[in-house]
């Protein structure tokens, strides 16, 4: 089997849709994208309700996932950096992982001919 790479991107919402048209531009056509919330170094935010401090300790962020097996993974992350670094906390996190099979339910399909559209 050829080798098959996950990526999972954390960052804001307000990046997502430039994101997607960039990683698009590149070959990416396929992503699962989840809201999510969590909080890493910065351990959340102080927001104001009708002029009272609230301590909110989970952020919203949106979580992209995109298996990788034809555009070079490098170019996804390269990619995914490029649009969403600011320099500030909250960018956002990137996590590759390597895929050991994947199953088309549908077909029975395993590894890169799960992934192709018939």
């Amino acid at each position: 089997m050829d080798k098959i790479t996950k990526v999972d991107i954390i960052t804001r919402k307000t990046n997502f849709e430039e994101l997607k048209t960039a990683l698009a531009e590149i070959g990416v056509m396929g992503m699962t994208v989840t809201q999510v919330v969590g909080c890493g170094t910065q351990q959340g935010d102080i927001k104001y309700y009708r002029g009272v401090p609230m301590e909110v300790k989970l952020l919203p962020k949106i979580k992209i996932e995109i298996v990788v097996y034809e555009v070079p993974v490098e170019k996804v992350v390269e990619t995914a950096i490029k649009v969403l670094r600011t320099g500030e906390i909250g960018d956002g996190k990137i996590f590759v992982y390597d895929v050991q099979q994947v199953i088309k339910v549908r077909t029975g399909a395993t590894g890169r001919e799960a992934l192709i559209n018939e």
